[in-house]
């Protein structure tokens, strides 16, 4: 005689069957009975914890713009402290002054940092830093030969720029006027330049127009939808596209510095494809943040010693 069925329970009665339940392992204990085992849901599952693809394009846009607009802000704000009295010359004497010029572009990046470090995470439900991959313990950890490549790189790059025509007057000659301009200007330039163009370059651009490369590539089915929302994977064509993109737009934000003297250009964007490799191979921003800040200490090193400490700038005169 069979043994009679177990009568349902209680919360059995009562469970939404519409809901999709968790696949189960079964097994058999020793005694005969039967072990229901819930089976944890798969890692790419939606809910939290979904891997998500940033910041694509749209967030970089919103860094790039948020950058532009405190800048302006930081200017507009700075020069009326500066010199309140509507004077149109004055002000703008003022306003290519280069200690003024730095303080503004430090300003608005601190402001920016700020603002992304609070806004971003409410958008990809994750830190900032996790967001941009800046991973800081990596760069802290292969410090010792970060720093001595980017020494290495530009060394190398100001023997390359020795033997290439550069006009008399450039415009980046305004920040070597005085010896203090020169301090500032070292002194942002090793410090927050590097981290906040790392940040914006490598850290939202580069995995935005990769991003994009693949979206645009990808295709239309619906296996290759399911596969796109249930990973992050960028493809080598993608990384390859957005290290040339990328490092097109580094160059060309220094070309107006250098006079748009192309050669020079070019070797930056050299220089940017360098860095590129280093945040892709470290997966670090802060890698390449280390990297792009001993390159500028040793531009800075090579004019301290040849200046005599900045005290003769002269010297600089080509």
């Amino acid at each position: 005689m069979s043994q009679p069925a177990t009568p349902p329970q209680p919360d059995d009665l009562h469970r939404d069957l519409s809901q999709p339940q968790a696949p189960a392992d079964v097994a058999m204990s020793p005694n005969g009975e039967a072990i229901v085992i819930q089976a944890p849901p798969p890692s790419d599952a939606r809910g939290p914890g979904v891997p998500a693809r940033v910041p694509h394009i749209g967030h970089a846009i919103l860094f790039v713009a948020l950058t532009f607009l405190l800048l302006m802000i930081a200017q507009v704000s700075l020069l009326g402290l500066a010199h309140p009295v509507a004077d149109p010359h004055r002000t703008g004497v003022a306003a290519a002054h280069p200690k003024l010029l730095i303080a503004a572009e430090a300003v608005s990046y601190v402001l920016t940092l700020a603002a992304s470090w609070l806004f971003f995470p409410l958008l990809w439900q994750r830190s900032f830093s996790n967001g941009i991959q800046w991973n800081f313990a990596t760069a802290r950890r292969n410090a010792f030969k970060l720093i001595p490549i980017g020494l290495l790189i530009g060394f190398i790059v100001q023997a390359l720029s020795s033997l290439i025509p550069v006009p008399k007057s450039i415009p980046m000659d305004d920040f070597f006027r005085t010896s203090s301009d020169v301090w500032v200007v070292a002194a942002f330039g090793t410090l927050l330049a590097p981290m906040f163009e790392e940040i914006a370059f490598r850290g939202f651009l580069f995995p935005a127009f990769a991003i994009a490369y693949d979206w645009l590539c990808l295709p239309r089915t619906p296996a290759a939808h399911e596969h796109w929302r249930n990973t992050t994977n960028l493809t080598l064509a993608s990384i390859i596209f957005s290290a040339i993109l990328s490092s097109i737009f580094f160059a060309l934000i220094h070309g107006q510095q250098l006079g748009h003297t192309w050669i020079a250009v070019f070797v930056l964007f050299c220089v940017s494809l360098v860095l590129t490799a280093v945040r892709v191979r470290t997966r670090s921003v802060a890698s390449s943040a280390l990297v792009h800040a001993s390159y500028n200490l040793s531009v800075f090193l090579t004019m301290f010693i040849a200046t005599g400490g900045f005290r003769h700038l002269e010297r600089l005169a080509r």
